[in-house]
């Protein structure tokens, strides 16, 4: 599937409406926004520039309800049991919308099923970081050091499932190398060992991962695009540096309870489509390395489940686990 294309298209010929002022077709109390991580990462910077964003155009603030744990499991099972009335917003990921159904052996959610799909939010590649004390200023030396000290390298991630220990597989799996996984409760939390030396690197955001490599703190060897960031053009792709099939994009997008009347959806999906297509949220993307990703309802059902085929395969081929 060409997401990109169709995406694009149905994009280009939607009417960028703006809503009607005051919550005028929601229920009463403020709506909520539940994020599966801790604030500091890029699922909750994310979140939060969506609820600024809906809460300018509903004129009504937009709680941001932050529940990490299991992956993003936890979260994912608090919205599939709220009401679908409006009221409660989920933020999804590939973890608990694509991967973790092959992961855990038993979810307390369906993530088809439970969910009402409103529109993918964004794209991101990562970029491979590492503490200065490694030594590797290349994908081709870290590879090879990897290769000749097998599980002396640990990596942090955001917590089982999530994006960087998903990226941080598929580069084991392509490289032959074994690192040593340390899942954490956040982005936050992992880049604060990677700083301090506890772990030697990461796959990270590049919303998270350009401060501190512009600061030295870290350095960085590649991203995981299909072409080069244009936050961070010096860096070379994972395929540019000798690595081929080493592509990976994180997604982040909303979603409701499973049930929400077909007049919200729509209305929900509108907002957020002018929410993405505005200026401010744009350039604020550009300037963070995330791609605005405007998508219909439909469309966004079809492209999690084309990532639950793919990670389904790749789980098996990799023997991936967290349990």
């Amino acid at each position: 599937m060409n997401r990109r294309t169709i995406l694009g298209a149905t994009f280009a010929a939607a009417p960028l409406l703006r809503s009607a002022p005051a919550w005028a077709e929601f229920p009463g109390r403020a709506p909520r926004l539940i994020v599966p991580y801790p604030p500091g990462g890029i699922t909750d910077l994310v979140a939060r520039k969506v609820a600024d964003g809906l809460g300018a155009l509903w004129e009504r603030g937009v709680v941001v309800d932050n529940r990490p744990g299991a992956g993003g499991n936890m979260a994912a099972a608090m919205a599939a049991r709220a009401a679908p009335d409006g009221n409660t917003l989920y933020i999804g990921f590939a973890g608990t919308h694509a991967m973790n159904v092959s992961l855990y052996r038993k979810l307390d959610y369906d993530p088809v099923a439970d969910f009402t799909p409103i529109s993918l939010l964004i794209e991101s590649p990562l970029a491979l970081t590492l503490h200065p004390s490694v030594p590797a200023t290349n994908l081709a030396e870290l590879t090879a050091y990897a290769r000749a000290n097998p599980g002396k390298l640990a990596f942090g991630s955001s917590g089982n499932g999530g994006a960087s220990h998903r990226a941080l597989e598929i580069y084991k799996s392509l490289a032959g190398v074994d690192i040593l996984h340390v899942p954490y409760r956040g982005a936050a939390q992992s880049n604060t060992d990677l700083l301090g030396g506890k772990i030697q690197g990461m796959f990270d955001t590049l919303i998270t991962a350009a401060p501190n490599i512009r600061a030295g703190g870290v350095r960085a060897l590649a991203v995981t695009g299909r072409s080069r960031a244009a936050l961070l053009p010096e860096l070379p792709t994972m395929e540019e540096a000798g690595l081929p099939g080493c592509v990976f994009l994180t997604w982040l997008g909303l979603l409701t309870p499973a049930g929400l009347a077909p007049e919200l959806r729509d209305r929900l999906n509108r907002d957020t489509r002018t929410l993405l297509a505005g200026e401010g949220m744009r350039r604020w993307c550009a300037e963070n390395g995330l791609e605005p990703a405007p998508s219909s309802p439909e469309e966004f059902a079809a492209y999690m489940a084309e990532e639950t085929r793919r990670f389904a395969a790749f789980v098996r081929e990799t023997g991936m686990s967290v349990e």
